[in-house]
Formats: C-alpha cells, structure tokens, sequence
C-alpha cells in the first residue's frame, strides 16, 4: 500500500513526535493502520451529530494498544469536519469526573479549532458576537442602539433553552459584549474567565456583567449546553470531546470512584435525553475498567448502558456504543513501519539510502526484534519499534555514509525508557514459563506510572 504524500510541516511533526517516543498531534491519518473498519461509522456517527444529534462512544484496549492514538486519528479527522475538538486526561486532580465544574473547565482550557490549537474559547466567543453584529448590521435598521436591542435580542433568541436552566451564561455573554465595547479590558477578561469555570474571578467583574457566584456541577452542564450553542451559531459541526483514560478511576477512593461513575452515567443520560445537541463524547479505558468490578460494573446502570457483548473480532460492531481495539499484529506493525519509513525519507538528506539500507524486509525484521524483546507482545510494540527506528536507525542512516543497519546496529531496549506496558510484557516474557503466567492482566502494573 503506498503511503499518502504529506506537506514538510506534518512530516515534521510526525518524525519528532515518534522519535520522542510520543504520539503524533497531527498527520495521524497516514499512519491509521488497522483503523479503517471503524472509519465509515464514526465518518456517520459524526455526520449525524453535525446535523444536531448527539452520540457517545466507548473505546477500551489494552495499555499499549493506541487509544491514545485511536483518540487523535478521531480529532483530527473530526476537525476535518468542522468540529471544535478537546482532548482531556481524566484524573483525580486535573479532571475529576466527580467534579463537572472541573471538566467543563478544562474542556475551555484545551478547546481546540480547526484553525486554532489549545485556548480557542475566546477566538470562539468573539466570532460568535462578529456573527451576531454581522447578521444585524445585514438588517434595514441602521442605528447602533437599535442594533444593540437586536443583538441582545437575538443573543436571547440563541440562548433561550440554555436560559432556562443557566441565565447566567447568556447574562455573563451580554456582559462581555458591554464591557468591551467600552473599552473595559480588565473587566470583560474576568468575565470571560468567569464564562470558562475559572475560580476566583474578582468581584468587580462580575458586578459589572450582573453575574454572581462560582460555577457549580449543575451549572457545569448547562455551560456546556451554552458553549455548544455558540458553536453551531458560530458554523461548527459541534463538538468532539475525548475522556482518556478514564480507568484511573479504579484507584482512587470508592466514594469518589461511585461519584465519578454517577457523572458518567449522568452524560450518557443526558446525551440520550437531547440534551447537548453537537457533542461527540468519547471515552476510552481499559478492559478491567469496563469488566472489573472496581470500574464500570460497580454501577449497575452504568454498565448496563455500555454493555456489548464481544466474541470473534472479525464481528466486532463499529456502531456499537462500545468498542474495542486489537492491538497490532505483526503484519500491522511492519506495514506502520513501511509508512513512517516512507514519511521520513520524503525530507531526509539521503532518501536513496534510506530506501536502499531501510527496506521492507529490515523493517520486518526491527518489528520482529522489538516484539521478541517485549514478550511476543506486538500489541504494545509500536511505541518503541518507531522510536527506534527513527532516532536509531533512519536518523544514522540519513547522517552516516558508513553506516549499515545491519552490520552496526544491534537492538538493545533499557528498562528507563519503556512505559509500564511495555516493561509488563518484558516480563511476562521473561516469567510465562518459570512462574506460569500466560497473560500480561496477571502482572502486576504500578499504575502510577505514566502511560
């Protein structure tokens, strides 16, 4: 399969992602290997949501097995789109799904455009009032206090559902627009933080938009409900919203753990009910967290509503509200390879070598490496096979006239640099046969370790 032509910048981003070891920000398309049978219905899933409905999805893998990845391929293609997307790690201090006002607020902290990177909120409010003032002054009533009476008029129009349950939104909108227009820099930022679920916004401020208080998790919902509004007026497809990682759950408290599923049964309620027209919730956790009894089952309801039955995965349902990934086989992970390959010689200084040293075949033969080392396990090979790929094996190649990968390269992986799935199955290969462990669920994972 050949691989698509990408511009310098994304070439870019790709390489040093990879050879840092991380995931991609952008460019994801040319390396979703694998991920085409869940293409069509998501691309429909999406669709639908454009047109005003609303959807929830579940992913659950294996640590290694790119959700991550999964999740950023979505975004990407989602902005596409049109949509405004926002990608959240769930996590007792950051976003603690027991505490919405929190989540609300780092949904307006990382709210990414597609022509905007992370902090969009305000590029995103401002466009909205430019529409606003443009669909008035289209009008036959020319004067500016007649057009502040329909603007305000109008922004009630837009609003008057989220009103019912959050005046306070449309109130802190109104504010915003007066405050600017009068120059009042100092005070319309704080109400544009206030807009945001940013605590300890000064009291002047809020005076002067008429606003009072701190946002709670009730009205947490409701700002979003009010944030979603201002993205369809505003000509987006709506919003994707990524949860990862959501088995950290399983560690913290049981009565936080029981609080944090409530939230997340309370979304799914709440996007089954019609409520959040435009969103596209997405929440991604491991196999223990949707089946274990300190995860998803702990809440019968919960559990419940994202119950799918699996089986043989040639028949696993892309449109079912949970999914789930495989992981790589070794085929996929030669092929990923063969792309990234084929990515980077498209910017290097000596792509004929590259293609003449690096060919299919040694590929196969680094994938085949970096899996024996991790256990057999190629489903949390990629990681690293890329990384070393790329900052082992193409960077020398590009750099070194004299160097043959396979004459002056031999693998070697240190325990500092692998994550904790990757050292789990180093040593569930290690162990399988002197203390008979047959799967990496029976190692045990500091799960504090970062992923």
């Amino acid at each position: 399969m050949s691989t698509p032509a990408v511009s310098p910048r994304r070439r870019r981003d790709i390489v040093d992602a990879l050879r840092r070891g991380t995931v991609p920000q952008r460019g994801l398309d040319v390396m979703a290997v694998g991920l085409d049978r869940f293409a069509t219905a998501l691309d429909d899933e999406l669709e639908a949501v454009s047109q005003g409905s609303a959807h929830f999805k579940a992913l659950r893998g294996e640590y290694g097995s790119g959700k991550t990845f999964f999740s950023r391929w979505l975004t990407e293609s989602a902005k596409k789109k049109g949509f405004a997307t926002v990608e959240i790690q769930v996590s007792e201090t950051e976003a603690p799904l027991h505490k919405l006002e929190k989540v609300y607020r780092r949904i307006v902290e990382d709210l990414e455009t597609p022509t905007t990177t992370k902090g969009a909120f305000r590029d995103i409010i401002d466009g909205w009032f430019y529409l606003l003032d443009k669909s008035v002054a289209s009008s036959d009533n020319k004067s500016p206090e007649a057009a502040d009476e329909q603007i305000d008029e109008l922004l009630e129009q837009r609003l008057a559902k989220v009103s019912q349950s959050a005046p306070m939104f449309a109130q802190a909108l109104r504010g915003y627009r007066r405050l600017t227009q009068e120059g009042n820099r100092a005070d319309a930022e704080g109400i544009l933080a206030w807009l945001g679920g940013q605590p300890q916004v000064a009291a002047q401020a809020k005076r002067e938009a008429g606003v009072r208080g701190d946002l709670d998790a009730v009205g947490a919902l409701s700002f979003l409900q009010g944030l979603l509004t201002v993205l369809r007026d505003s000509d987006y497809s709506g919003l994707v919203l990524v949860l990862d990682e959501v088995e950290t759950l399983q560690r913290v408290r049981s009565d936080v753990r029981e609080k944090a599923l409530n939230g997340l049964r309370q979304l799914m309620d709440e996007i089954d009910a019609g409520r959040f027209p435009g969103l596209y919730l997405l929440v991604t956790g491991t196999p223990a967290f949707f089946d274990g009894q300190q995860g998803v089952q702990r809440l019968a309801p919960l559990a419940q509503r994202l119950q799918t039955d699996f089986g043989d995965p040639r028949w696993d349902n892309p449109r079912a509200v949970q999914i789930r990934l495989q992981g790589f086989t070794g085929d996929a992970l030669v092929e990923l390879g063969v792309r990234v390959r084929d990515i980077y010689a498209t910017g290097a200084e000596n792509p004929d070598r590259i293609n003449s040293l690096v060919d299919d075949a040694y590929v196969q033969i680094l994938a085949e490496a970096v899996s024996g080392e991790l256990g057999g396990k190629t489903g949390v090979a990629p990681r690293l096979f890329l990384k070393k790929l790329i900052a082992d094996v193409l960077d020398r190649v590009d750099q070194f006239p004299d160097f043959d990968p396979r004459q002056h390269y031999q693998l070697t992986i240190a325990s500092s640099e692998m994550d904790v799935a990757e050292a789990a199955a180093r040593s569930l290969g290690d162990r399988r046969l002197e203390d008979d462990i047959d799967d990496i669920d029976d190692i045990d994972l500091d799960l504090d370790a970062t992923i």
